[in-house]
């Protein structure tokens, strides 16, 4: 997953700068926004506070050191970041790494063993092999003596995480946590601004959304799920959160055409290929955003079928938006009705 999917969550002003506040201003607090650049992509927060020492400039100070830190220890942009020296390392030796970068492999890997492997963070060389990392894409689809050569170091049961460190059986594994890391940073967020005493607010990076609290007059955080089309946006669904979280993969959006075959961003562990199901979005709603992202991640790869049967045996909320011959279906679980 080098290349993040693209997220769908639209209508992002009517969410964060309060065109539905549908009580009085004169009798509420005004929301607080904030915004800025970070993960490659941008961030926005708005938060409701009555105390008046709780300065907008000293907030936006404090999450940009957070998003600094979670970048240091997670990205791959950066060189001299915790992960890029572990995938730089030639040592297959048990490294030790932070609580951070710990606490998101270890969710990554767990979620990985939920769903037999549909999210593995170490699928960056087969998604660079397809076209969709940071080189130009390759004029033809990948053939199988280089799917084959690449398969030694993908997997992401060639890692090993205990006692606090992180290990790696082939020297060329590389570690890509972009399915999950975004989610992490917006949690990392919340829990800042409540301990800086902040209790009803909304978080979003890229489209990945944490909510607390409400909005004025105990109303919910109203966010639109965004209906698939290549060209116009639209509404698919608008959904009602108080204290949840929500993240949204999709495949419409980065995709290349050959030969009159459309291949997706997103690539199947288990074809070595990109998916190619009738599935093209799918929303994730839990309590914390990082296992939202790592979730919609899994149940985009399974696909429409596979993806409802684990929501029913893991009372998971999820929304799929699914193609058919007239148009798109959707469908949402018993643990996501409740936010319709």
């Amino acid at each position: 997953m080098l290349m993040k999917h693209m997220k769908v969550v639209y209508l992002r002003w009517l969410v964060l700068f309060g065109l539905a506040f549908l009580v009085s201003c004169s009798q509420q607090p005004e929301p607080i926004q904030l915004q800025g650049k970070t993960m490659g992509t941008t961030y926005h927060i708005t938060f409701y506070h009555n105390d008046p020492s709780v300065q907008a400039k000293d907030v936006q100070q404090a999450v940009d050191a957070v998003l600094e830190r979670v970048n240091a220890q997670m990205s791959t942009y950066d060189p001299n970041s915790e992960l890029s020296k572990f995938n730089q390392s030639r040592s297959t030796e048990p490294k030790v790494v932070s609580r951070a970068l710990e606490h998101v492999v270890n969710r990554a890997l767990e979620i990985a063993d939920e769903t037999d492997g549909a999210l593995d963070i170490t699928m960056g060389p087969l998604v660079n092999l397809w076209g969709f990392g940071p080189q130009a894409r390759p004029e033809d689809v990948p053939t199988e003596s280089e799917l084959a050569a690449i398969r030694p170091i993908v997997g992401y049961q060639k890692l090993t995480l205990k006692n606090h460190q992180l290990a790696k059986s082939n020297p060329d594994v590389y570690v890509d946590l972009s399915s999950i890391a975004k989610g992490y940073g917006v949690d990392r967020v919340g829990v800042l601004l409540e301990q800086m005493g902040i209790q009803h607010y909304l978080v979003e990076i890229g489209g990945e959304i944490r909510t607390r609290g409400h909005k004025p007059g105990d109303q919910p955080w109203r966010i639109a799920i965004e209906k698939p089309a290549s060209i116009e946006r639209a509404v698919q669904k608008i959904v009602q959160l108080e204290n949840a979280s929500l993240a949204t993969s999709g495949d419409y959006r980065n995709y290349y055409e050959e030969n009159g075959r459309r291949y997706s961003h997103i690539i199947d562990p288990a074809t070595e290929a990109p998916i190619q199901h009738r599935l093209v979005s799918v929303s994730v709603l839990a309590e914390d955003c990082m296992s939202a992202d790592g979730y919609a991640t899994a149940m985009m790869v399974l696909g429409t079928e596979k993806a409802k049967q684990f929501a029913e045996q893991h009372e998971l909320a999820i929304f799929l938006i699914s193609k058919t011959e007239d148009g798109f279906e959707t469908y949402a679980s018993e643990a996501f009705k409740p936010y319709l």
